[in-house]
């Protein structure tokens, strides 16, 4: 029996030291509209219908009971990952942006298949990467 289909990732989650700090800089390194936001999670609007949960260290080591049933314990420790995806013209601006910005570029790679790469870090060390196509198979160039 095959799988079934899944049309894309929704959420992708980071766990934060401080939510105020976090929320602050994808709001203005992204200008990810906040969708919802409490005392453990902020949900940030990324666009493609797809949403960045950043969640309290900690807030969510327990079940949390909702009004439409009970969400799962989860969480993470570490540095995480996560990479957005630009267009293959962007490339200058973003570099620019982040500088304007303050935050420095830790690695800029061009891949095989063409594809760049900029890699920065958020205020709690997560690897942040801007990516344009040509970085996988499945998102060629042109």
């Amino acid at each position: 029996m095959t799988a079934p289909a899944v049309c894309r990732i929704l959420e992708t989650s980071l766990y934060v030291g401080d939510l105020d700090v976090a929320q602050a800089f994808y709001e203005r390194v992204f200008a990810f509209p906040v969708l919802f936001r409490d005392a453990r999670m902020c949900a940030l609007n990324v666009p493609g219908r797809q949403v960045l949960l950043l969640f309290k260290h900690g807030a969510t080591a327990e079940p949390s009971e909702t009004p439409f049933g009970t969400i799962p314990a989860h969480g993470s420790v570490g540095v995480q990952h996560l990479c957005f995806s630009i267009e293959q013209d962007e490339v200058h601006r973003w570099q620019a942006h982040l500088e304007s910005l303050g935050l420095a570029v830790e690695s800029r790679l061009v891949w095989a298949k063409g594809g760049t790469s900029l890699y920065f870090r958020d205020p709690d060390g997560h690897s942040l990467e801007v990516g344009t196509p040509g970085l996988w198979a499945n998102d060629p160039i042109g």
